[in-house]
């Protein structure tokens, strides 16, 4: 009999084995090759040492045993594996249920870990991961699907064997705020379409998203103190193309599912410009008391609230209150860029009277870099979003001890186009491919911010030229990863030459979530 059809003949004896549900021997799982290591591993652990002797074989014996701070955690992680498995993984408590076992502790790793992070150990007889903190367990459970076989992401049972990569990890994120943004206010997503974004950037760690609720051409959040917000100004958007908006008890639903993938929302509301849908669906936000017509282009600079009406604090007043009353978490954004309408003196103005709004409903704000110039509270973060690395208003703002949150838009945006023949994006920024979108750092990209200064990153998607969830994952991946992988990872361990290689090994993964991915001519895909 030749070798080949020796490993055949062995391959079809443990497929028959795990069919009828009988337990595998520890050495088929030993001996079997795994698509990844504990090295290959996106965003890149701080350490990370693959030991190929103790590689683990789920079997339909294995159960996964958690705490009662893990549970919620650990019923995740039984519905990721369930389909393509088929196997039972019951969840179970303490040291309940014998056989081999995926063990989530908390409470038991390192302090060097912190809340965010984590130690794996993955050996032939089981799997163990541990966290100070179920969000911890979480991004554990992230690095953890990745050393199964990519068929794990099926969502029908796949008759295979299934191993965990050997090894072990200790990892903890080099920033806290790790955030993408999805623009809404351009082209409307339905709430199934923005909960499918979330599943996609929780598996890299991202732990924020940021809402883009209102620009000039929609209005997407409903606000009942001003109800014509929704019904008038959410029904249009760019090209004509059909408007949308989400009820307040959508937007808490969505809230409640980022939540459940240790995500944060922060909601957006720009102001004092980009505003037209608002000013087109109420009169009296204008200087003159005329409605101004609806937009659907992508012209920006040309809307701005009026400054010196009473109505307008009133407006803004009666939003930032709805909206933080659904908003569980700590920042509200108050946008603030390309107000170009607005005279320097309005802006001052604006931001005098509208930065106490958002402490008075228990709200820190965020908003884009020109916020740094009206000298805002300490407690504010600036967004950077330029393309050039000096901003003396960002690096006053820093020096005064506000926290930057790092999106250079020739880096970080990724509706840039990848290269001129691109289908969809825009490129005034730049034409941003994956090498260039990854190699740069937050806390040298700007003179004046320094790593001390820099909050975290994120990666912002407009969407002038988006209109279904294929045109977003084209156009986030393969770049979103990387800028997981900046926000997460030590600089020290992030080199392109090895990140493009991991990069290629989680391309079957996406092949299996149905991911539309565009394939970079820079990454030799597997």
């Amino acid at each position: 009999m030749s070798k080949r059809l020796s490993r055949t003949v062995l391959g079809v004896a443990v497929l028959s084995l795990v069919t009828f549900g009988l337990p595998a021997t520890a050495s088929a799982g030993q001996h079997a090759k795994p698509e990844r290591t504990v090295t290959d591993v996106v965003p890149a652990p701080v350490d990370a040492k693959p030991d190929p002797r103790a590689n683990f074989r789920l079997n339909p014996a294995t159960v996964i045993r958690t705490d009662r701070e893990g549970r919620q955690v650990a019923e995740y992680l039984a519905g990721l594996l369930r389909p393509a498995t088929g196997y039972r993984l019951p969840v179970v408590t303490g040291h309940r249920g014998g056989g081999p076992a995926i063990s989530l502790e908390t409470g038991r790793a390192s302090d060097r870990v912190g809340t965010e992070g984590y130690q794996l150990k993955v050996s032939s007889s089981g799997v163990k991961l541990t966290a100070n903190t179920d969000e911890g367990l979480f991004l554990g459970v992230q690095t953890l699907r990745q050393l199964l076989p990519s068929a794990i992401e099926a969502k029908t049972v796949q008759k295979r064997s299934w191993v965990v990569s050997g090894g072990t990890v200790l990892d903890y994120p080099r920033f806290g705020y790790r955030s993408a943004m999805l623009d809404v206010a351009r082209h409307f997503f339905t709430p199934a379409q923005v909960k499918l974004y979330i599943d996609q950037i929780a598996q890299y760690k991202i732990n924020t998203l940021h809402l883009h609720l209102s620009d000039d051409q929609g209005w997407r959040i409903e606000i009942k103190s001003w109800p014509k917000l929704a019904t008038v100004g959410g029904q249009t958007a760019v090209g004509g193309a059909p408007g949308g908006y989400y009820t307040q008890e959508q937007y808490k639903d969505l809230v409640r599912y980022a939540a459940s993938r240790h995500i944060t929302i922060v909601p957006e509301i720009d102001m004092p410009g980009h505003t037209n849908a608002a000013q087109h669906s109420y009169a009296e936000l204008n200087c003159d008391g005329v409605a101004v017509p609806p937009r659907t282009d992508i012209e920006v600079g040309y809307s701005s609230l009026c400054i010196n009406k009473d109505i307008t604090y009133k407006f803004v007043d009666d939003v930032i209150r709805e909206l933080s009353a659904i908003t569980p978490g700590k920042y509200l954004n108050i946008g603030g860029d390309e107000a170009h309408s607005t005279t320097p003196a309005d802006y001052q103005t604006f931001a005098a009277k509208v930065h106490p709004i958002v402490a008075k409903y228990g709200k820190t704000i965020t908003g884009w870099h020109e916020i740094a110039k009206t000298k805002p509270p300490v407690s504010a973060v600036p967004q950077f979003w330029g393309t050039t690395g000096t901003d003396a208003n960002v690096a006053e703002a820093a020096a005064r001890g506000n926290k930057i949150l790092m999106s250079p838009a020739n880096k970080a945006y990724l509706d840039m186009k990848y290269h001129p023949q691109t289908p969809l994006g825009l490129s005034w920024a730049g034409l941003i491919e994956v090498k260039t979108g990854y190699d740069w750092d937050p806390a040298t990209f700007l003179q004046g911010v320094s790593e001390k200064n820099v909050i975290g990153v994120e990666a912002p998607l407009w969407s002038e030229t988006l209109i279904t969830s294929d045109n977003i994952e084209f156009m986030a991946f393969p770049r979103l990863p990387g800028h997981a992988e900046i926000g997460w990872s030590p600089k020290a361990s992030r080199t392109w030459d090895a990140y493009r290689l991991r990069l290629a090994k989680q391309s079957p993964r996406w092949v299996q979530q149905g991911i539309d991915f565009y394939r970079s001519t820079q990454v030799d895909w597997k």
